[in-house]
């Protein structure tokens, strides 16, 4: 399915009843889509070659000249967001990258170091179309993700000094502006979900790397995730922080759920529910096409699943890395078909679940 679906997000905003009537059948499976290992060299190799002589990227590429003829832009020139979350699909993609990586953190940590300690906010750039689908602040949060897993990794002390700065920074921007419901569903995207996804996700890691952490704060994310679940079963409603797409809204409850062994137990029952969505191709399909939230999502269900593994772990890992497979585009790209649409974010996720769905026993194949 190549072309974008015209006018689609503003019929997103009437979210329930728009995702229901949804009928766009998914693009075919074929026999013929390369390795994984393949396909994300060819991306990685793609995204290192139009990173911007600043360092950073934008929604269609780091320069004006790599964007395409045509695609319209929420915005110009490089931001925060699309460099970090192109950051972390390099960092995946193996040492080769790394220059690439330390350019783009480069790029970050300037406008992390330059924001105010109050608000969430780290780029004073607004108006991108990420941040129009995933929040406002989906910079601080993809930000935060990268940070900490780049964090005690730099090659030379006062650069780990500076990304721990940075990283307690943002975690404490997270912190102080989490909403009552425990959610960072900020208004001002069409699925802020994801970012609040992002958010908490970013969170954990922070602490796994040995950041204080707020308990309260951590808790309270893990209470939104089970309420919202709660309240779709029993009145069949999915939240507008969703866009109405029960994708959007479980995966990011799957992954909440499912962190840690004890989160396991305690939330068996609900994990299962969820995990039984899985099996409906309408609830995979998420939209009805592949927007960058569909990979998102994905994501944080590859994520979940390969916690505990099982026969449902690799159903989900082969069907799922096939699919994504069949959508590379023969210049090694991704570009999504709804909402987030620019090739940057749409890459970088694929490249992410493609890295997170490899079975590292038989390393040619999804």
């Amino acid at each position: 399915m190549k072309s974008i679906i015209v006018g689609v997000c503003f019929a997103c905003l009437v979210a329930g009843g728009l995702w229901a009537q949804n009928t766009i059948k998914p693009k075919k499976l074929t026999v013929e889509a390369p390795t994984w290992s393949v396909a994300v060299e060819k991306g990685a190799k793609w995204l290192a070659s139009v990173q911007g002589a600043d360092g950073g990227w934008g929604q269609d590429g780091g320069e004006t000249s790599y964007i395409r003829q045509g695609e319209h832009l929420e915005s110009n020139g490089n931001d925060v967001a699309n460099t970090a979350v192109a950051a972390l699909a390099l960092l995946e993609a193996g040492p080769a990258y790394r220059p690439n990586v330390d350019r783009a953190v480069d790029f970050i940590l300037k406008r992390v170091e330059n924001s105010p300690q109050d608000g969430l906010a780290v780029t004073d750039q607004q108006g991108t179309q990420i941040q129009r689908k995933l929040g406002p602040y989906i910079d601080t949060f993809l930000t935060s993700m990268l940070l900490s897993r780049l964090d005690g990794t730099m090659p030379k002390k006062d650069q780990n000094v500076r990304v721990r700065h940075a990283l307690e920074k943002c975690v404490a921007k997270i912190e102080r502006n989490q909403k009552s419901d425990g959610s960072w569903n900020v208004a001002g995207g069409w699925a802020p979900v994801l970012g609040t996804s992002m958010a908490s996700r970013s969170l954990f890691e922070a602490q796994q790397k040995g950041v204080a952490v707020d308990a309260a704060v951590a808790a309270s994310a893990e209470r939104y995730a089970f309420n919202s679940i709660t309240v779709t079963a029993s009145a069949g409603v999915v939240s507008a922080e969703s866009a109405g797409v029960p994708l959007y809204q479980s995966a990011q409850a799957l992954e909440q759920l499912s962190r840690t062994d004890a989160d396991r137990k305690k939330n068996a029952k609900q994990i299962a529910g969820l995990q039984g969505q899985i099996s409906n191709q309408k609830f995979v399909d998420g939209f009805g096409s592949i927007g960058g939230e569909e990979f998102f999502s994905y994501l944080n269900i590859s994520d979940s699943l390969k916690r505990t593994g099982g026969e449902e772990w690799k159903k989900w890992r082969s069907d799922t890395s096939k699919k994504i497979l069949n959508l590379q585009n023969s210049d090694g790209t991704w570009s999504g078909h709804h909402c987030i649409t620019g090739r940057v974010a749409v890459t970088s996720a694929a490249i992410l679940n493609l890295i997170a769905n490899r079975d590292q026993s038989h390393e040619t194949q999804p």
